[in-house]
């Protein structure tokens, strides 16, 4: 099937939860796309390549890059899509700054897994930028502009100047059971999750499970388990009125003690602070 091709807005963001994607399988834009997946997991082809997307990876796709989703386990998603071209930037600075602000789209990284603090950024930069669009308050778009900015500045410094960057390796059939774990993590993260019974359930040996989890999602298996859960917990100190011990059982924490250091852990606030800065 010959790729679709779709004119972009100068800059559009949108935050959606579905199982189907309304694009067809190969398309390509006139802008600059990033992705973010917010929730669940997928496939995602782009060019040649071929990449496992989990919770928290983003995704770089150049102008006239062609791409696809490939949702093979029809499960539920959630993720944000920003496409912006360059004469957005261009308002805001010189040709020269603005093609090192887009060098991460000309290099060979097309994907980016991000954890904890990296995450709860990320996430709130998109969220600031969906809420300016919503609201078009006074100076709103100078304020995306700035965001814009400021995500492709943190980004570019996470790929080519940190040296904890987590690039997304291509996917192959070997990694495919893989895949599969995360997509059962992702609907049972709430129950007790051992590595012996993953193991058993997947027919494969817990050795080789920590070794290929690694090799494929860049996490460790108790590393993904307890990201999914926190990440979990963070929409419930915002969206409910449940306390700290009863969120805590609801994400499959036995204690609430363990939560607060996992949740600390990996955000660096308490789930108490997050929860009232997130009501301010």
């Amino acid at each position: 099937m010959k790729p679709v091709y779709y004119e972009s807005t100068s800059f559009e963001i949108s935050r959606k939860k579905q199982m189907y994607t309304s694009m067809p399988s190969k398309h390509y834009h006139d802008a600059y796309e990033i992705l973010y997946l917010v929730s669940g997991d997928f496939y995602y082809v782009i060019g040649e390549r071929t990449y496992q997307v989990v919770a928290g990876t983003l995704l770089f796709m150049n102008i006239y890059e062609i791409h696809k989703l490939v949702n093979s386990n029809n499960n539920t998603y959630e993720r944000v899509t920003l496409l912006f071209k360059k004469e957005f930037l261009q308002h805001f600075c010189t040709d020269g700054q603005c093609e090192e602000l887009l060098e991460l789209f000309t290099s060979d990284y097309h994907a980016l897994k991000t954890i904890g603090k990296d995450q709860l950024f990320i996430e709130q930069l998109f969220q600031k930028m969906i809420h300016e669009g919503k609201k078009q308050a006074r100076g709103y778009e100078q304020y995306q502009h700035l965001l814009l900015v400021e995500l492709l500045l943190y980004l570019n410094r996470k790929i080519f100047d940190s040296h904890e960057t987590g690039v997304v390796i291509e996917s192959n059939r070997t990694h495919k059971k893989v895949l599969d774990i995360v997509s059962y993590v992702n609907v049972h993260y709430m129950e007790p999750l051992k590595l012996c019974d993953i193991s058993q359930q997947f027919d494969i040996s817990s050795s080789y499970l920590c070794r290929t989890f690694k090799e494929a999602i860049g996490f460790t298996l108790i590393e993904y388990i307890n990201n999914i859960r926190i990440k979990e917990a963070r929409e419930l100190l915002v969206s409910s009125s449940y306390n700290i011990t009863e969120i805590a059982g609801m994400v499959g924490f036995d204690h609430a003690s363990h939560f607060g250091r996992t949740f600390k852990l990996i955000t660096g606030i308490s789930p108490l602070s997050f929860r009232k800065q997130s009501k301010l």
